[in-house]
């Protein structure tokens, strides 16, 4: 679902911290224009995808330029995003038509930690929120529903999974809220977003919903993504135990989900301001209103 004219998202943020992790540390806010200025201190960078790399459709100017040398001298980068709303080859599909040139399996998202914790899990009947192009192959091991417009589907699965939110709807909200208020169930949460930066405003994400189905059903959902450490489980996994995570970077553009998360995970961390969610926002203010700090902060990739 897309709102047209931008809410305040850092509100939004504010208003539902108390269900995301706890910063343990702050950082020192240090300044640097682009990355390329700080790059001799990390081996490795991880990089959100919406507001960071892409805003919508389009790379953000300068960017893959930006990547492409990062990588040819020698640093190690892998893409972490919450994205779960597309299936992993539309990802690549997309990333490589922006320019990007990153390895499969170093594009790590929050729909790969949920499959992760889902093949741990005991057969169960789901019942899935999901946009037109969230690539059921990828979900071909379980046994689930498509949510739609029948009320009475909601009641007969034995757990949800909120995979992606770009069809979802008012009324499904409300078939769903009502079914966990009739029959608490587990609700999983494949993206913690609230909203991502378009062109033209914002589009709403599941983790919106998420945390209106903890006010109004009193479930509480079990969030996969950033800030949340299992998405950055498997970033550091991937990288392997050779890197240290102290020079290890994730670069972002939100405070509640990129440089929380990162903070929380144990590397270091840069807020990019010029685009995605902190464009024009009073960056200094806000992080003090968040008790959330970056490393470093960045004027653009």
């Amino acid at each position: 679902m897309n709102h047209p004219i931008e809410p305040d998202v850092f509100a939004a943020y504010m208003a539902v911290s108390q269900r995301l992790p706890k910063a343990p540390r702050a950082g020192a806010c240090l300044t640097a224009n682009t990355l390329a200025e700080i790059s001799e201190h990390f081996d490795a960078v991880l990089l959100d995808a919406y507001g960071v790399l892409n805003v919508g459709q389009q790379a953000v100017p300068g960017a893959p330029e930006r990547i492409a040398a990062l990588q040819a001298a020698g640093k190690r980068a892998i893409v972490v995003s919450n994205a779960a709303g597309f299936a992993h080859s539309a990802i690549e599909t997309r990333l490589a038509r922006l320019g990007y040139t990153f390895a499969s399996d170093d594009i790590i998202t929050s729909r790969k930690a949920l499959l992760r914790a889902l093949s741990a899990e005991p057969p169960r009947h789901w019942g899935v929120a999901a946009g037109d192009q969230y690539g059921p192959e990828e979900f071909s091991g379980l046994q689930f529903t498509r949510l739609g417009e029948d009320p009475e589907t909601y009641d007969v699965v034995d757990g949800f999974l909120f995979v992606g939110a770009s069809s979802w709807t008012e009324a499904q909200q409300a078939h769903l809220v009502a079914s966990l208020q009739r029959q608490p169930r587990p609700i999983w949460v494949a993206n913690p977003d609230l909203m991502a930066p378009q062109p033209v405003g914002v589009s709403i994400e599941p983790g919106y919903y998420g945390h209106d189905i903890a006010e109004r059903a009193g479930v509480m959902p079990v969030f996969y993504g950033k800030p949340f450490p299992n998405i950055y489980e498997l970033a550091l996994e991937q990288l392997g135990p050779k890197f240290d995570p102290q020079r290890v970077l994730m670069v972002g553009d939100t405070l509640h989900t990129d440089i929380l998360g990162g903070l929380v995970a144990g590397v270091k961390t840069a807020l990019v301001v010029e685009s995605g969610v902190m464009a024009g926002s009073d960056v200094g203010q806000a992080i003090a209103q968040a008790s959330i700090a970056p490393d470093w902060i960045l004027n653009r990739l």
